[in-house]
Protein backbone atom coordinates (compact mmCIF):
# COMPACT_ATOMS: atom_id res chain seq x y z
CA UNK A 1 0.00 0.00 0.00
CA UNK A 2 1.04 4.05 -0.33
CA UNK A 3 1.62 5.32 2.45
CA UNK A 4 1.83 9.34 3.00
CA UNK A 5 5.80 9.13 2.97
CA UNK A 6 5.72 7.41 -0.09
CA UNK A 7 3.24 9.71 -1.90
CA UNK A 8 5.44 12.38 -0.84
CA UNK A 9 8.70 10.74 -1.91
CA UNK A 10 6.93 10.24 -5.41
CA UNK A 11 5.91 13.97 -5.36
CA UNK A 12 9.32 15.08 -4.63
CA UNK A 13 10.45 12.60 -7.95
CA UNK A 14 8.07 13.85 -10.05
CA UNK A 15 8.09 17.56 -8.98
CA UNK A 16 4.66 18.36 -8.44
CA UNK A 17 2.24 18.48 -5.60
CA UNK A 18 -0.74 17.69 -5.61
CA UNK A 19 -3.77 19.44 -4.08
CA UNK A 20 -5.83 16.14 -4.66
CA UNK A 21 -3.20 13.05 -4.07
CA UNK A 22 -6.22 10.82 -4.56
CA UNK A 23 -5.50 11.55 -8.42
CA UNK A 24 -1.86 10.41 -7.95
CA UNK A 25 -2.80 7.23 -6.38
CA UNK A 26 -5.27 6.58 -8.96
CA UNK A 27 -2.60 7.33 -11.63
CA UNK A 28 -0.14 4.21 -10.47
CA UNK A 29 -2.87 1.87 -9.58
CA UNK A 30 -3.12 -1.17 -11.86
CA UNK A 31 -6.52 -3.14 -12.58
CA UNK A 32 -4.99 -6.19 -11.07
CA UNK A 33 -4.98 -4.51 -7.51
CA UNK A 34 -8.55 -3.00 -7.60
CA UNK A 35 -9.89 -6.47 -8.81
CA UNK A 36 -8.05 -7.79 -5.80
CA UNK A 37 -9.17 -5.53 -3.80
CA UNK A 38 -12.84 -4.93 -5.55
CA UNK A 39 -12.57 -1.40 -6.01
CA UNK A 40 -14.49 0.20 -8.31
CA UNK A 41 -12.66 0.02 -12.00
CA UNK A 42 -12.85 3.64 -12.35
CA UNK A 43 -9.94 3.96 -9.19
CA UNK A 44 -7.68 2.47 -11.36
CA UNK A 45 -5.42 4.29 -14.01
CA UNK A 46 -6.93 3.55 -17.01
CA UNK A 47 -9.24 6.72 -17.40
CA UNK A 48 -6.07 8.96 -16.91
CA UNK A 49 -3.78 6.98 -19.00
CA UNK A 50 -6.44 8.07 -21.76
CA UNK A 51 -6.36 11.60 -20.64
CA UNK A 52 -2.66 11.70 -20.27
CA UNK A 53 -1.91 10.13 -23.69
CA UNK A 54 -3.74 13.03 -25.34
CA UNK A 55 -2.09 16.14 -23.32
CA UNK A 56 1.54 14.25 -24.25
CA UNK A 57 0.26 14.30 -27.99
CA UNK A 58 -0.65 17.63 -27.86
CA UNK A 59 2.52 19.21 -26.02
CA UNK A 60 5.03 16.52 -27.84
CA UNK A 61 3.26 17.76 -30.84
CA UNK A 62 3.69 21.48 -30.33
CA UNK A 63 7.56 20.87 -29.21
CA UNK A 64 8.43 19.23 -32.84
CA UNK A 65 6.56 21.89 -34.41
CA UNK A 66 8.57 24.82 -33.05
CA UNK A 67 11.88 22.67 -32.92
CA UNK A 68 11.92 21.38 -36.55
CA UNK A 69 10.14 24.37 -38.64
CA UNK A 70 11.19 23.08 -41.75
CA UNK A 71 10.47 19.18 -41.38
CA UNK A 72 7.56 17.90 -43.42
CA UNK A 73 4.68 16.63 -41.49
CA UNK A 74 5.24 12.65 -42.73
CA UNK A 75 8.17 13.12 -40.64
CA UNK A 76 7.02 14.90 -37.61
CA UNK A 77 4.68 12.15 -37.17
CA UNK A 78 7.40 9.28 -37.18
CA UNK A 79 9.53 11.16 -34.99
CA UNK A 80 6.82 12.05 -32.15
CA UNK A 81 5.57 8.46 -32.65
CA UNK A 82 9.21 6.88 -31.93
CA UNK A 83 9.75 9.62 -28.80
CA UNK A 84 6.21 8.74 -27.08
CA UNK A 85 5.89 4.98 -27.98
CA UNK A 86 5.46 2.37 -25.20
CA UNK A 87 9.55 1.48 -25.07
CA UNK A 88 10.28 5.31 -25.13
CA UNK A 89 8.18 5.92 -22.29
CA UNK A 90 8.87 3.01 -20.50
CA UNK A 91 12.47 4.18 -20.82
CA UNK A 92 11.41 7.77 -19.06
CA UNK A 93 9.46 5.77 -15.79
CA UNK A 94 12.46 4.02 -15.08
CA UNK A 95 14.79 6.91 -15.05
CA UNK A 96 12.29 8.53 -12.89
CA UNK A 97 11.73 4.61 -10.64
CA UNK A 98 8.20 4.65 -11.34
CA UNK A 99 7.81 1.53 -11.03
CA UNK A 100 8.50 1.24 -7.34
CA UNK A 101 5.04 2.58 -6.91
CA UNK A 102 2.50 1.34 -8.43
CA UNK A 103 0.01 -1.07 -7.32
CA UNK A 104 -0.72 -4.64 -8.20
CA UNK A 105 -2.42 -7.18 -7.73
CA UNK A 106 -0.73 -10.42 -6.03
CA UNK A 107 -0.84 -12.53 -9.40
CA UNK A 108 0.85 -9.27 -11.95
CA UNK A 109 3.29 -8.80 -9.20
CA UNK A 110 4.43 -12.66 -9.09
CA UNK A 111 4.71 -12.24 -13.44
CA UNK A 112 7.08 -9.08 -13.11
CA UNK A 113 4.20 -6.83 -13.82
CA UNK A 114 6.51 -4.05 -12.23
CA UNK A 115 9.24 -3.84 -14.77
CA UNK A 116 7.15 -4.54 -18.01
CA UNK A 117 7.13 -1.59 -20.35
CA UNK A 118 3.24 -1.91 -21.09
CA UNK A 119 2.54 -1.09 -17.49
CA UNK A 120 5.41 1.64 -16.46
CA UNK A 121 4.76 3.45 -19.73
CA UNK A 122 0.99 3.17 -18.74
CA UNK A 123 1.49 4.55 -15.57
CA UNK A 124 3.72 7.71 -17.00
CA UNK A 125 0.99 8.97 -18.91
CA UNK A 126 -1.85 8.55 -16.17
CA UNK A 127 0.40 10.80 -13.99
CA UNK A 128 0.42 12.82 -16.87
CA UNK A 129 -3.38 12.82 -16.64
CA UNK A 130 -3.18 13.48 -13.13
CA UNK A 131 -1.47 16.50 -13.09
CA UNK A 132 -3.21 18.17 -15.97
CA UNK A 133 -6.46 17.04 -13.89
CA UNK A 134 -4.89 18.93 -10.74
CA UNK A 135 -3.50 21.78 -11.66
CA UNK A 136 -4.16 22.21 -15.48
CA UNK A 137 -1.69 22.48 -18.49
CA UNK A 138 1.26 24.34 -17.43
CA UNK A 139 2.42 21.92 -14.82
CA UNK A 140 1.79 19.12 -17.08
CA UNK A 141 3.81 20.68 -19.73
CA UNK A 142 5.84 21.53 -17.25
CA UNK A 143 6.52 17.52 -16.38
CA UNK A 144 6.65 16.16 -19.78
CA UNK A 145 9.26 18.91 -21.04
CA UNK A 146 11.45 17.98 -17.78
CA UNK A 147 11.04 13.92 -18.07
CA UNK A 148 10.21 13.13 -21.28
CA UNK A 149 11.41 15.98 -23.72
CA UNK A 150 14.41 16.64 -22.30
CA UNK A 151 18.22 15.14 -23.37
CA UNK A 152 16.61 14.09 -26.86
CA UNK A 153 20.00 13.02 -28.48
CA UNK A 154 20.37 10.59 -26.00
CA UNK A 155 16.81 9.55 -25.64
CA UNK A 156 16.37 8.92 -29.38
CA UNK A 157 19.43 7.07 -29.59
CA UNK A 158 18.10 4.67 -27.32
CA UNK A 159 14.78 4.70 -29.11
CA UNK A 160 16.02 4.05 -32.13
CA UNK A 161 18.85 1.95 -31.22
CA UNK A 162 18.91 -1.38 -33.15
CA UNK A 163 17.89 0.52 -36.54
CA UNK A 164 20.49 3.22 -36.08
CA UNK A 165 22.96 0.59 -35.24
CA UNK A 166 22.27 -1.31 -38.30
CA UNK A 167 22.36 1.75 -40.25
CA UNK A 168 25.74 2.65 -39.03
CA UNK A 169 27.53 -0.78 -39.39
CA UNK A 170 25.81 -2.64 -42.69
CA UNK A 171 24.92 1.16 -44.31
CA UNK A 172 27.83 3.32 -43.32
CA UNK A 173 30.95 0.60 -42.50
CA UNK A 174 29.99 -2.25 -44.75
CA UNK A 175 30.32 -4.68 -41.99
CA UNK A 176 28.46 -7.44 -40.94
CA UNK A 177 26.01 -6.72 -37.48
CA UNK A 178 25.15 -9.69 -35.22
CA UNK A 179 23.01 -10.30 -31.91
CA UNK A 180 24.29 -13.62 -29.96
CA UNK A 181 22.00 -14.98 -26.68
CA UNK A 182 24.42 -15.35 -23.69
CA UNK A 183 22.35 -16.52 -21.32
CA UNK A 184 19.11 -16.40 -19.15
CA UNK A 185 18.01 -16.99 -15.86
CA UNK A 186 15.06 -16.83 -13.91
CA UNK A 187 11.52 -18.65 -13.19
CA UNK A 188 9.63 -19.54 -17.25
CA UNK A 189 7.42 -16.29 -16.09
CA UNK A 190 9.57 -14.03 -15.11
CA UNK A 191 12.83 -14.82 -17.19
CA UNK A 192 15.71 -12.18 -17.80
CA UNK A 193 17.98 -12.24 -20.48
CA UNK A 194 21.34 -11.21 -21.48
CA UNK A 195 22.51 -10.36 -25.01
CA UNK A 196 25.62 -9.33 -26.37
CA UNK A 197 26.07 -7.10 -30.48
CA UNK A 198 28.94 -7.75 -32.67
CA UNK A 199 30.44 -5.70 -35.69
CA UNK A 200 32.12 -8.43 -37.21
CA UNK A 201 33.82 -10.59 -34.47
CA UNK A 202 33.80 -7.95 -32.19
CA UNK A 203 31.73 -7.71 -29.01
CA UNK A 204 30.78 -3.92 -29.19
CA UNK A 205 28.10 -4.27 -25.92
CA UNK A 206 25.92 -6.00 -24.08
CA UNK A 207 22.41 -5.69 -22.42
CA UNK A 208 19.77 -7.34 -20.46
CA UNK A 209 15.97 -7.06 -20.28
CA UNK A 210 13.13 -8.98 -19.38
CA UNK A 211 13.04 -9.59 -23.68
CA UNK A 212 15.46 -11.34 -26.05
CA UNK A 213 14.67 -7.61 -27.90
CA UNK A 214 14.87 -5.59 -25.16
CA UNK A 215 18.18 -7.15 -24.26
CA UNK A 216 19.43 -6.39 -27.78
CA UNK A 217 17.65 -2.71 -27.41
CA UNK A 218 20.33 -1.76 -24.61
CA UNK A 219 23.21 -3.83 -26.20
CA UNK A 220 22.57 -1.60 -29.42
CA UNK A 221 22.46 1.27 -27.34
CA UNK A 222 26.04 0.71 -25.39
CA UNK A 223 27.51 0.10 -29.25
CA UNK A 224 26.36 3.22 -30.21
CA UNK A 225 27.87 5.04 -27.28
CA UNK A 226 31.04 3.15 -27.91
CA UNK A 227 31.27 3.91 -31.26
CA UNK A 228 30.39 7.88 -30.83
CA UNK A 229 33.15 7.78 -28.37
CA UNK A 230 34.95 6.58 -30.84
CA UNK A 231 33.99 9.07 -33.31
CA UNK A 232 32.26 7.03 -35.95
CA UNK A 233 28.46 8.45 -35.23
Amino acid sequence: MLNHDMLETLEKRIGYKFNDRTLLKQAVTHSSFTNEQRIRKTKNYERLEFLGDAVLELVSSEFLFQEHRTMQEGELTKLRASMVCEPSLAFCARDLDLGRFILLGRGEEGTGGRTRDSIVSDVMEAVIGAIYLDGGMKPAKAFINRFILSDLEDKQLFYDSKSNLQELIQGKLKKSLHYELLGESGPEHDKTFRVAVYMEENQLGTGVGRTKKAAEQQAAYEALLLLRGRGCI
